[in-house]
């Protein structure tokens, strides 16, 4: 439960700090004091959405930070699964906005995400807004109420998973029929494009040779002519009388006749008939290539003819290397495969949807039990808890009509509701009127805290719509629902429910020199018969409005 609430700079709160208590609290104050903007920071606490508007003119950030007192809610695991610092007993909320529209969030001093925020927000507080009631009419809602009576949680959470595999064999079932039909469509066209690519026999790496050797071959005569000529060079007569190999010959052996006189003519010798060996072997070379290169007509016809069926499937296919087409081969033959396979895959998968159908819908008729015996017992509370908020002639039922398979089961669900006599039951949202929607709300939240250890129940004004004795018997249910240390916070305008809180604190706007202000404070005994005599007689405070507090205040 909230034990210590902190809010600077939000919205109309400069600064506010204040200590919250276990049991039943109301809060009070005039339309516009800003109840609803406390609300709003709490918000924030829970994972809302942030908006730097919200910050307080002037002001460059906003903080809001509330103290958790959650000692005997076995929270241990979430600390543990998001490795967060956690002492067994108090956990601190902080969340910060600045007014560029950053927000950043911490869990004890530790950054969190807002999907952590609502995580462990919904494990502390339920707040409870007059929009809510419209939660009545929703058919969601309604099955949560039976599945939090019935302990369903576990039970639902194995359902979903096995309705979820369900939901994909379905899927996969549905795609081999489409694959199976479109593959059909073209089957003919498919096994053609195989085939074509199959006859081409195509190697991954014999473009790029193919290219090479096309290339080679169109230009052989001038190969073999270059290679000749360069031999020539090296190796015969020329025009002007010998051949380089054996001028280098000879400037090899006039080096050597010199060498016994000149030290330095080794070095040369060496570098000399390095050269050429050298030469001699390259000369050899190029006339094994020369001899080599040949002019080969019907070969280069062949290469051509192959480097064009590779280029025409190329641009067939759209792509550019044979790789892409060996690729989109082996697309071709599985799509071949499978619809060679197809009626065997459809008829497993069928088989496999038929077996977890029945797997899931057994869940599902579990779910359905336990929401049976949960509803007998939620119809008897509903009308006991009823009657004594005015409605002696309440009925409640639960009407249940099989669905088929959805994530929430195969039960449809309505709330049926009558608040008079001779008046048959209808859907509680259609009938109901704003008064009786308040207390039929209140009357389930009351059931669900008694199923649900949540620290912290909100109710914002849930007293729409009713008066005098029936306000004090809501009341009276509120102050109830605080027991076993839970805390139950009201915000009202009805002096009835605000004399039943045992602790009561109150909202007003102070207006500064430039800036409007808002406050929250903790009323003492006498500030609270003030503020209650106000809350019944208006801004003009009479001697009688303050004995009708001080009456209220002492049958609280």
């Amino acid at each position: 439960m909230i034990t210590n609430l902190h809010i600077e700079n939000y919205a109309l709160i400069e600064h506010l700090d204040i200590d919250l208590h276990p049991g039943f609290s109301v809060i009070t104050g005039e339309t516009g004091a800003g109840k609803s903007i406390i609300l709003g920071a709490i918000g924030l606490l829970l994972g809302a959405r942030a908006d730097s508007k919200s910050i307080k003119a002037g002001a460059n950030r906003c903080i809001v930070e509330a103290t958790f007192d959650v000692s005997r809610y076995g929270l241990d695991a979430f600390f543990r699964d998001n490795d967060l610092d956690f002492d067994g007993t108090e956990c601190i909320i902080r969340r910060e906005l600045t007014s560029s529209g950053k927000s950043r969030a911490f869990i004890n001093d530790t950054p969190a995400s807002l999907s952590q925020l609502k995580e462990l927000g919904d494990s502390l507080i339920d707040v409870h807004s007059q929009h809510k009631n419209l939660l009545l009419a929703k058919e969601d809602f309604q099955l949560s109420v039976l599945d939090t009576v019935a302990h369903n949680a576990d039970n639902l959470s194995v359902y979903n998973k096995e309705y979820l595999l369900y939901r994909d064999l379905l899927h996969q079932l549905q795609a081999a029929k489409d694959a199976a039909e479109s593959s059909r469509q073209d089957e003919e066209f498919i096994r053609f494009q195989v085939g074509e690519l199959a006859d081409a026999k195509l190697q991954a790496d014999e473009q790029q040779l193919l290219e090479d050797e096309a290339e080679m071959l169109s230009h052989a005569e001038d190969i073999k002519s270059g290679l000749y000529s360069s031999f020539g060079a090296l190796s015969a007569d020329d025009d002007r009388g010998s051949d380089a190999l054996q001028l280098v010959k000879e400037s090899l052996r006039a080096i050597q006749g010199i060498s016994n006189v000149w030290p330095k003519a080794e070095e040369f010798i060496n570098r000399l008939d390095s050269c050429y060996i050298e030469l001699k072997d390259i000369a050899s070379e190029i006339e094994s290539a020369a001899e080599e290169v040949e002019y080969n007509p019907s070969r280069l016809e062949y290469v051509n003819n192959r480097l064009n069926t590779i280029y025409d499937l190329q641009k067939k296919h759209s792509v550019d290397s044979i790789q892409e087409l060996l690729d989109i081969q082996a697309q071709l033959e599985h799509k071949l495969l499978l619809l060679d396979n197809s009626d065997e895959l459809i008829e497993e998968l069928s088989r496999k949807c038929e077996q977890q159908y029945d797997k899931v819908y057994g869940l599902a008729e579990e779910l359905s039990t336990a929401r049976r015996a949960a509803a007998d017992r939620v119809c008897q509370e509903m009308v006991n808890r009823l009657i004594p908020l005015g409605m002696p002639n309440v009925q409640f039922e639960v009407q249940f009509t099989e669905q088929s398979l959805s994530p929430k089961g195969i039960d449809h669900v309505a709330f049926l509701f009558s608040a008079n006599k001779n008046t048959p039951l209808k859907d509680v949202s259609q009938v109901a009127s704003g008064g009786e929607i308040a207390r039929v709300m209140l009357s389930l939240k009351a059931l669900i805290a008694g199923t649900v250890h949540l620290p912290t129940i909100i109710f914002d004004e849930i007293d729409t719509g009713v008066s005098g004795s029936i306000a004090e018997k809501m009341a009276r249910t509120m102050k109830e629902m605080g027991v076993s240390d839970r805390q139950v916070i009201s915000i009202t305008h009805l002096p009835q429910i605000a004399a039943l809180g045992t602790s009561h604190y109150r909202v007003y706007k102070e207006d500064n020199a430039d800036s409007t202000v808002s406050h929250i404070i903790a009323l003492t005994p006498e500030q609270r018969i003030e503020e209650i005599a106000h809350m019944l007689s208006g801004e003009t405070l009479t001697d009688a409005a303050i004995e009708n507090a001080r009456s209220l205040l002492s049958n609280s």
